[in-house]
C-alpha cells in the first residue's frame, strides 16, 4: 500500500478534497455544508493523500492572527487505521516549515476527541476546556514551531 500527499495544485484536486469532506464531515459527521465550506477556501494551502492513487484523505492550513492554523484533516472511513492521518500531518507540518517565515510561529488546531491521540505524537498538547464545535466535541491544540 503507497501513501502519498501532495499539495492541491489544480481545480480537479480541489474538487477531490471538497468531495473528501462532504463525505467525512457532511454526511458522516451531519456537519453543516455551511459552517465546512467558508471564506478560507482560496487562501488556505490544501493538501490531498492518496492511497495507491486514489484520494483518501485532506487537510489545509492557514495564516490567522494567532500564528498558523492546521484544520479540515479528514481521511475517507474505508481508509482510517492506514497510516493516512499521520502522512497528511508529516507533510502539512514539512510544508509550514519548509517556509523560514513561518518560524517561531504558533501552530494551532481544534482537534476532535478521536484524532488527539495523532496530534500528541506530533508534539502537539491540548490547551484549554473540552469545546462544542458544529456539535463535535474539540480541544484546542497547539505546538510552537
Amino acid at each position: 500500500m503507497e501513501i502519498t500527499v501532495e499539495k492541491v495544485k489544480t481545480k480537479e484536486a480541489l474538487s477531490d478534497i471538497f468531495k473528501i469532506r462532504e463525505l467525512v464531515f457532511v454526511i458522516e459527521q451531519a456537519v453543516a455544508p455551511e459552517e465546512e465550506y467558508d471564506e478560507f477556501e482560496n487562501s488556505s494551502t490544501h493538501f490531498i493523500a492518496k492511497v495507491n492513487g486514489l484520494p483518501a484523505g485532506t487537510a489545509r492550513w492557514r495564516h490567522t492572527k494567532n500564528g498558523i492554523k492546521l484544520e479540515r484533516f479528514a481521511v475517507l472511513k474505508e481508509m482510517r487505521g492506514k497510516g493516512v492521518g499521520q502522512a497528511l500531518v508529516d507533510a502539512v507540518l514539512q510544508d509550514i516549515q519548509s517556509d523560514p517565515s513561518n518560524a517561531g510561529k504558533l501552530l494551532y488546531m481544534h482537534a476532535q476527541l478521536s484524532a488527539i491521540p495523532l496530534y500528541l505524537k506530533f508534539g502537539f498538547q491540548k490547551e484549554g476546556d473540552l469545546f462544542m464545535e458544529c456539535n463535535i466535541a474539540h480541544y484546542k491544540m497547539s505546538l510552537q514551531n
